[in-house]
């Protein structure tokens, strides 16, 4: 017989410490590091381990002996079974103090890297209902919440309008109030469900990928404009047209009302084709006084008001006088590089996505914005030595890659393009941390601010300004 594994330990009366990477609690005990969730520094837990690694382990909290003083009361009925917002329970200054924090650390520990004074944070004015855009599923497979269980009752409905159980890709949590979009998102998705649990409309099963009802998307704009998309799993002319009928009578306030027949295996609607319903395709972001178009397709920061205060960081550090070349380097639907093409002589976007060029191009048009370039493709083999021949000499790279961060090669070009300043946004300062890590030979950092765009997260955003080493 081989030998039994020995259990793995727990933890008595532990106080949590610290906040650390992803968001996670940290403890010690022993020196060793021990992560875990749902609690916050000064509370005092039982931990259970159930991963042991050689230079940390993880753990569940089992009881909590003490709260601590920094604690608050969580405002949504849903926190601790649904995955978004994990930091309620911390106060809003305090989220910002680890978050900032996170940013400084990662900097340091993980690029080594010299750093002059961190300016603060800048918080969000909104704490909630901030976001643009959310998106819900439908499912016949609802999550059950302990209390329910608890009762043994048998649940006649099973369906469920709502967000996924973090790690179950079957299992929809049924949400009747989200503190993250404005109140028309929360009417707008109780109404379809009710009219669709009446109707004996059918919710999509994953699994056996069946049903009819699939997914929902609401976006919403500072500008009051509203578009609504509701992606069915199959076509029932009858059943969606009476559905959409009724959003529509229900909600005369919605700009643009759209479907989608998606009979993939997976959600993703980018390459489906999205029809109109009712109210036009498009809805429009405003921003000192720029409008944005955005479509069913177009990426736009989440957090509109805050995306701002981010952009005019960005341009404030970029200090433009009118007379220089800019690259906007993952430009997306070019809202940072239509927003400072106003101080600039030129402006060359680069971005992936083939619609987000389309949607940049247009911006610029609707803005009547004569002095931008845009161009598609993967950034590595667009942004060459050839490609800054043809197009001049940057005088600035602004760039805000996705969360993966830059390409050697891409860091490569940008150096050897030499631009008196490089402004790097970041909403994973890990990354950005070994990107300033190989643009250090070449580049000092002049300034850093971080930025919080998602309140009652871990997320944070970065903003950091690079001048040119003289040799």
């Amino acid at each position: 017989m081989g030998r039994r594994k020995k259990p793995l330990p727990l933890f008595e009366r532990v106080t949590i410490a610290d906040v650390g990477a992803e968001g996670k609690a940290v403890a010690k005990v022993d020196d060793v590091v021990i992560f875990t969730t749902h609690v916050v520094p000064g509370d005092i837990v039982d931990l259970q381990v159930f991963r042991k690694k050689r230079r940390f382990m993880e753990a569940r909290v089992v009881n909590i002996h003490k709260y601590s003083s920094e604690r608050t009361d969580a405002f949504c009925q849903h926190f601790g079974t649904c995955g978004g917002c994990k930091w309620q329970y911390l106060p809003y200054d305090k989220q910002l103090f680890y978050k900032e924090k996170q940013v400084t650390e990662q900097l340091r520990r993980i690029g080594h890297l010299e750093l002059p004074e961190i300016t603060p944070i800048k918080g969000s004015d909104k704490t909630t209902f901030y976001r643009n855009k959310l998106e819900f599923t439908f499912s016949n497979k609802r999550w059950l919440t302990q209390d329910e269980i608890d009762t043994e009752k048998t649940f006649e409905n099973m369906n469920a309008l709502g967000f996924h159980i973090p790690g179950m890709f079957d299992k929809v949590l049924d949400i009747e109030k989200c503190w993250l979009q404005t109140e028309s998102s929360n009417d707008i998705r109780n109404e379809i469900r009710a009219y669709a649990l009446k109707n004996n409309l059918s919710f999509f099963d994953i699994r056996n990928q069946e049903g009819f009802l699939r997914n929902l998307i609401i976006r919403t704009a500072s500008t009051g404009e509203l578009m609504v998309i509701v992606s069915f799993f199959h076509e029932s002319e009858e059943e969606r047209i009476s559905l959409l009928e009724h959003v529509k009578t229900k909600f005369p306030e919605i700009t643009s009302l759209m479907y989608v027949i998606n009979e993939k295996a997976n959600d993703t609607i980018t390459d489906q084709e999205i029809i109109c319903f009712s109210g036009r395709d498009h809805i429009f972001e405003e921003m000192e006084g720029l409008q944005f178009k955005i479509g069913p397709k177009s990426f736009y920061q989440t957090n509109s008001e805050q995306a701002y205060e981010l952009y005019k960081i960005a341009r404030e550090y970029a200090s433009l006088t009118g007379d220089e070349v800019v690259y906007d380097l993952y430009t997306g639907t070019g809202t940072i590089a239509n927003f400072v093409a106003g101080k600039a002589k030129k402006v060359v976007g680069i971005e992936y996505v083939p619609e987000a060029i389309e949607d940049a191009k247009v911006n610029s048009e609707l803005n009547d914005i004569k002095n931008t370039s845009f161009f598609a493709g993967d950034m590595k083999a667009i942004l060459t030595p050839e490609f800054v021949e043809e197009n001049g000499q940057p005088d600035v790279i602004i760039t805000d890659p996705p969360r993966a961060g830059m390409h050697d090669d891409v860091v490569k070009v940008m150096l050897q393009a030499a631009p008196k300043k490089i402004v790097y946004v970041s909403c994973n300062p890990a990354t950005q941390a070994r990107d300033l890590t190989l643009l250090d030979e070449g580049y000092r950092i002049v300034k850093v601010q971080p930025v919080d765009m998602f309140p009652h997260t871990h997320h944070v955003e970065n903003v950091v300004l690079l001048e040119r080493r003289e040799n």
